[in-house]
């Protein structure tokens, strides 16, 4: 319960927000969570386990610095959010990779030393081939051992444990004992044993460093769309150049053609067209007037503005879409900590059994050194290589087989979720289509129309101009030579050709439809369709998924003039109109229902859709954070990745289970035997080094996964 007490009328809660890379596990965010709800001054904590980060609300009177020394108390590093941040986590994520590739070459080499003393090495060349080993093991364990290390000491400082308390003794305990039997000449030395655990360790702590960095890059690409300012309009009638993060609400901001907000607003003066994608994933412009809202992110393409500021910095849409995303990764973490709380277990679990391997010989009649070297064979031969390849191997085969198939996944934990995928929701544009317009009807222009229209459309950055211009030079046809060339923002393009005026503009009379007219002065002008076409596979899709047991469906942001012909088509049911929430709120209700969802989109609108999907795949051409949030990316402009990538999933998790009896299995044979006494270090380590071969032979079936 919180010890803050507020009073009525008070002022409201301050919020801030902390980086705190020391978060490992459940029990870190039961003691952030409870540890500072109880000190004085703050009302409630919140922990994001994806991105490392704690959101504390508390009285406004508590500083930056109190709130750091509050969580520095508990036992956990801290920092405020910021770029520092970000580039923290970057170094951290380096400082990973570098120990993996430290201790990954190291363990090559002791094996290799390993194998030559397991031969049949004796005295002099054994004890050699030991010391070769300690050389390189213990600098390696020194070096790559440090995120455990640091980890469990400062727990142990501060009066608590974790899950790298056990794993820091237990690879200590083995180079100890290797190293005391190198200096006596004993016939067993360990380090391969202590080398080998840091390096798959290691490995599991990297994907999970991979996890966080991609859950704050698709957020960092998403805020990118900001503008990082604007002109405002000061109160002796001048202008002024403002940040994005000094705007305030009634201001008034100029958006000159070819830029993005700053902020949301009303315009106040003028008339143009927005790219709103970012909000809807319409693939056409929006026309906006005087009293029409527009939001902070959008591209003003025609005419200039003024903006009467109604929300900036935090306050605007597009931070809300951020939120969203940042959200949606903190509901999935439960697959992370579920596998976090089964290592936390498993370890300690190791250790006990090991120590009561040691104190129940003792206890026996055995001498100290026969115990422990049982207690060292129990702890070699319960190392977890096996079940800790279990899964990273097999996603590791099956990800290079998609790779070659043209599906990129990004994130391991991603292939057992979408094999467990049952339904599956699609945006329309840039998804199911191309989203891309192109002209249908280019048969109605004769020649000389055609080189005319290119004249006139190469001399503009519109959508239905650069189609125009393509669909034109595919055919080979030249750009007539058409003079005095202008654009009229939100009407259209003219010229003279051959002294006879031309132009290239709106088409009011489409309606909905996407068209533009061209006319040439004196002849009947004519209307140029457009559409945007279906991807290749679009048509074939609905069955192949309904054979998996998916059901399939659309949730667009475009208008329903333009989603429902595409649903007709594929014979789907479609909602329209929607917003990133909108989407949001169904994905939630079919997952109340039960369904596991499967997410494919492409827009920024889709951002925080694709991350709180149970599981979720975007195209190449998706922007940065759609391509961010998503799990799988696939290349190309074909739909058959998607059902394809389905079935590889599947194919590998029943590989997965597999790997899983395999590694049991092996356990529950050799812990016993090692145990009574029947097993030397040496044949543990044989043996673990056997059982994690045979889970990755059977994984290496996967290579024809994605086929």
């Amino acid at each position: 319960m919180s010890v803050v007490d507020r009073p009525a009328g008070a002022a409201p809660l301050s919020e801030t927000v902390f980086s705190v890379p020391g978060i490992h596990c459940a029990g870190c965010i039961f003691k952030l969570e409870d540890g500072l709800a109880l000190t004085a001054g703050i009302a409630a904590a919140r922990v994001n386990f994806t991105t490392r980060r704690v959101t504390i609300s508390h009285l406004p009177e508590l500083t930056i610095p109190d709130l750091g020394d509050a969580i520095g108390a508990l036992g956990f590093e801290a920092q405020p959010l910021g770029d520092a941040v970000a580039e923290a986590a970057d170094s951290e994520s380096r400082a990973l990779l570098r120990a993996l590739a430290v201790a990954g070459f190291a363990s090559m080499n002791v094996m290799l030393l390993s194998v030559s003393v397991w031969s049949g090495a004796q005295g002099a060349t054994r004890d050699l081939f030991h010391w070769l080993s300690a050389m390189i093991a213990l600098p390696t364990v020194a070096y790559a051992g440090r995120p455990f290390f640091k980890s469990a000491w400062t727990a142990l400082r501060h009066g608590r444990t974790n899950m790298d308390v056990p794993i820091a003794i237990g690879v200590l305990l083995t180079c100890a004992i290797s190293l005391f039997e190198t200096i006596n000449s004993g016939p067993h030395a360990y380090f391969d044993g202590a080398v080998m655990l840091l390096f798959f360790l290691l490995t599991g702590r990297v994907l999970d460093s991979v996890m966080r960095d991609r859950a704050r890059d698709g957020v960092t690409a998403l805020l990118k769309h900001r503008a990082a300012g604007a002109l405002v309009l000061n109160k002796s009638g001048g202008t002024d150049w403002r940040d994005a993060q000094s705007l305030a609400p009634n201001m008034r901001m100029i958006v000159a053609a070819g830029e993005r907000l700053a902020a949301d607003g009303v315009i106040e003066k003028g008339a143009s067209r927005f790219d709103i994608a970012l909000l809807t994933g319409e693939s056409a412009p929006r026309a906006a007037g005087e009293g029409d809202a527009v939001h902070a992110g959008t591209l003003n393409i025609d005419a200039p503005v003024t903006v009467r500021i109604t929300a900036a910095g935090p306050d605007t849409a597009i931070a809300d879409i951020a939120r969203m995303m940042e959200n949606a990764t903190q509901s999935r973490s439960h697959y992370v900590r579920l596998a976090d709380r089964a290592a936390r277990y498993y370890a300690p679990a190791v250790h006990l059994l090991a120590l009561l391997s040691f104190a129940g010989w003792m206890l026996a009649g055995a001498g100290w050194h026969q115990s422990l070297m049982i207690a060292v064979a129990v702890l070699i031969i319960t190392c977890p290589c096996a079940l800790g390849l279990a899964v990273p191997v097999s996603q590791i085969v099956a990800c290079g087989a998609l790779m070659r198939a043209g599906v990129l996944v990004k994130d391991g934990s991603a292939l057992e979720r979408l094999a467990e995928a049952d339904r599956a929701v699609f945006d329309k544009t840039g998804t199911l289509t191309l989203g891309r317009p192109e002209p249908v009807n280019l048969s109605v222009l004769d020649w000389r129309q055609k080189s005319v229209i290119l004249g006139l459309a190469r001399n503009s950055r519109h959508p239905l101009s650069q189609a125009l211009r393509k669909a034109i030079e595919r055919e080979g046809i030249p750009a007539a030579q058409v003079e005095a060339v202008g654009e009229t923002p939100g009407m259209g393009l003219s010229g003279l050709f051959e002294g006879e005026a031309v132009a290239l503009g709106r088409a009011d009379e489409a309606g909905e439809a996407m068209a533009c007219r061209f006319g040439i002065e004196g002849e009947e002008p004519v209307t140029i369709l457009f559409e945007d076409r279906l991807r290749p596979g679009a048509e074939a899709l609905p069955a192949q998924l309904a054979a998996l047991g998916i059901q399939s469906s659309i949730l667009s942001g475009d208008r329903a003039a333009a989603v429902l012909p595409v649903a007709r088509a594929l014979g789907l049911t479609a909602q329209t109109g929607m917003l990133p929430q909108d989407k949001l709120d169904a994905l939630a209700r079919l997952s109340a229902g039960g369904a596991r969802v499967l997410m494919v989109g492409d827009g920024l609108n889709d951002g925080p859709a694709l991350a709180a999907a149970h599981v979720s795949m975007a195209p190449a051409s998706a922007s940065d954070a759609g391509q961010s949030a998503a799990d799988t990316v696939w290349l190309g402009d074909g739909l058959a990745s998607v059902p394809i990538a389905i079935r590889a999933a599947r194919a590998t998790m029943r590989v997965v289970r597999q790997n899983f009896v395999l590694a049991i299995g092996y356990n529950v044979v050799a812990i016993p035997l090692a145990i009574a006494g029947h097993v030397t270090p040496l044949i543990a380590a044989l043996a673990m080094s056997g059982s994690s071969i045979i889970v990755v032979a059977n994984a290496l079936r996967l290579r024809s996964a994605a086929r």
